[in-house]
């Protein structure tokens, strides 16, 4: 096998991804049960073994089996020896990450991270709601206000239903009807019973974690448990989308590397694109080809090509097409659009070829030397090392034991924000310290947090769409704690505090565009 490269499969000749292209995104398609997770799993395998760390939501939890030895199934051992290689049987450093904290180590953002617009994709609000909504998060900046988790918006909201709470403020941005916030505020609590209150707080997840090598400088494959997320589809692609606006705000700009320096893969990548508005697509593709130059490749993982705009669609350069079924007008023309995207090949009717593929077989197609596409191939896809199939309830919580990052974010941190200043505005409880004591700070050993409200991705998509972003792109900023957020909020002046109003707008819009 070539150091520079990773062997996907066996057509006429061995079909290799080159790792100094493959921050040239990709995508694989193709129907349910056609092979599609098999070949995550040998692109995530060969990443791994380059040193390249991944990052992947396992949907139906077999991608989980990466962390396992594989076994020499019959049927891979004869796949090996046709395409002239040994079978030999592997395992991976895995690390597990569930947004519920059962699966895997806990992921957790701020309600501020999130933004208005983003909350009320995930709470489905209407156009009403939403505008009282950003009222709160305009309140919540002015007043010093942080908003850390789910309490502290619930707590916000009712205050500005109160004559001597913060509705004389609320009012001066327009009517909110206690009406609409007790809709909102049922949209929470359901929120809340689908388990999403574990999402929300400190510490916050660290993107640095997701980038790790192991002692033997293998990338470590980092796997979302996904299959209670699917059933709240606007969490899990909001989700996303703020891993995005994590990675344009914290990585810095690297230019051309001879590999990435992350490969992100986004399962059901339809829930990203349904129905958003043109200008919002536009500016999803820049963020595709933009993300590049920050070393992180992107592979969309989806059933029809279909479900990727043209515009992004453009962007992918490295493809495998699993088999399409023909049996609707809507699959007749995704089987034609499929075979158009690719360099076609003399030697092969590929519109007739996608419709006759096995299980294991694809057509593919990699960026060559210069970066121009090959000639589709029906090509062999090779056998996964690691387990095909999930790994059991034992083996995942062994794991999770062994992690390097084992109590890292496993306890809440539950500091001093919006729920806790309300609450002693109100007299409702005694200060957190007396006077003239230290506000408590983040336990030892904890990484200190910031919300990233502005800059990064906001900025990019603020020249995006009008030239207006503020921030800086600042990789690697210092976390802060919650209390030094609210000191420095304190501190600013004017002039800063409305740049960093548009900033936060920006970026707020553009994500949350994307899931209406």
């Amino acid at each position: 096998m070539a150091e520079d490269a990773i062997i996907i499969g066996q057509s006429e000749k061995p079909e290799q991804l080159l790792l100094r292209l493959a921050n040239r995104h990709g995508l694989v398609t193709g129907a349910t049960g056609t092979g599609k997770t098999v070949t995550l799993q040998v692109l995530a395998e060969g990443f791994s073994n380059a040193g390249v760390p991944v990052f992947a939501a396992d949907v139906k939890g077999d991608l989980s089996g990466l962390a396992m030895m594989g076994d020499a199934r019959e049927a891979f051992v004869k796949r090996a020896k046709d395409m002239g290689i040994d079978y030999q049987p592997d395992e991976f450093p895995v690390t597990f990450w569930d947004l519920f904290g059962q699966q895997g180590h806990p992921v957790r953002a701020t309600v501020l991270e999130m933004g208005p617009l983003l909350m009320s994709r995930m709470l489905e609000l209407n156009d009403t709601q939403e505008g009282v909504l950003n009222i709160a998060f305009r309140i919540a900046d002015e007043q010093h206000l942080p908003l850390i988790d789910i309490k502290d918006l619930r707590l916000l909201l009712n205050e500005m239903t109160k004559d001597d709470g913060l509705k004389p403020v609320a009012t001066q941005y327009g009517n909110v009807a206690d009406a609409t916030v007790g809709s909102i505020l049922r949209q929470l609590l359901v929120l809340e019973n689908q388990g999403a209150t574990t999402f929300f707080g400190e510490p916050a997840l660290q993107i640095t974690d997701f980038m790790r090598t192991d002692r033997d400088g293998r990338g470590v494959v980092n796997i979302l448990a996904a299959d209670k997320l699917m059933a709240n589809p606007r969490l899990y692609a909001t989700f996303l989308l703020w891993m995005l606006s994590e990675l344009f705000e914290q990585l810095p700009e690297v230019g051309d590397v001879d590999k990435p320096k992350l490969v992100f893969f986004f399962d059901e990548a339809h829930l990203l694109f349904n129905n958003a508005p043109k200008a919002l697509l536009e500016a999803v593709e820049q963020v595709v080809r933009l993300i590049r130059s920050k070393g992180v490749g992107i592979y969309f993982v989806t059933q029809n090509p279909l479900d990727v705009p043209d515009t992004v669609l453009a962007q992918l350069g490295n493809r495998v097409q699993h088999a399409l079924r023909a049996f609707t007008p809507r699959d007749q023309r995704a089987v034609k659009a499929a075979a158009s995207t690719f360099r076609q090949n003399p030697k092969l009717n590929t519109e007739e070829a996608i419709t006759q593929l096995g299980v294991g077989e694809a057509l593919v197609s990699m960026l060559e030397g210069k970066g121009i596409p090959e000639m589709v191939s029906r090509t062999l896809i090779r056998p996964p090392a690691g387990r095909v199939g999930p790994v059991t309830p034992q083996e995942r919580q062994a794991i999770v034991a062994a992690s390097p990052l084992k109590g890292k974010y496993e306890t809440a941190v539950d500091g001093e924000s919006a729920y806790e200043i309300l609450t002693q505005r109100r007299g409702l409880q005694k200060p957190a310290t007396a006077p003239g004591q230290a506000p408590s700070q983040v336990p030892a050993g904890q990484a200190p947090q910031q919300a990233s409200a502005s800059g990064g991705l906001g900025g990019i998509l603020g020249g995006i769409l009008g030239g207006m972003g503020g921030g800086s792109g600042g990789g690697g900023r210092a976390r802060m704690t919650v209390t030094e957020r609210v000191i420095t909020n304190m501190a600013s002046s004017a002039a800063r505090t409305v740049g960093t109003q548009v900033g936060r707008a920006i970026l707020r819009g553009v994500l949350g565009s994307l899931m209406k």
